[in-house]
């Protein structure tokens, strides 16, 4: 039994680095951008959408379908980002193992 109360003390550091980590990573921000620029956003590490910049040029009345494909291509390319930093800084503390549910 005393190998188990090992492991379940591993486990609870595991976990607490894992809870700093998160924190650390919800500071962190990525930035995609779309249309040479024209539209950025910036996500953090817990995948929300921190900010959405447009410039004027882009915004053309005549062709709202062009803004909102650009908008959602740096959408989710900020969000592939994140989640792949978020996955790079994982692997770091498992030390490569993939842990399902962690990433």
């Amino acid at each position: 039994m005393g190998n188990m109360g090992g492991m379940m003390k591993q486990a609870q550091k595991l976990q607490k680095k894992m809870l700093k980590m998160q924190e650390e990573l919800a500071s962190k921000t990525v930035e995609a951008s779309a249309g040479g620029g024209m539209v950025k956003v910036v996500a953090d590490g817990s995948q929300k959408i921190k900010s959405i910049v447009l410039e004027k040029e882009i915004v053309d009345p005549e062709d709202i379908d062009m803004l909102q494909d650009l908008i959602l291509a740096a959408t989710n390319d900020a969000l592939n980002k994140s989640q792949e930093m978020v996955s790079s800084e994982m692997g770091k503390l498992t030390g490569g193992f993939n842990i399902p549910g962690l990433t």
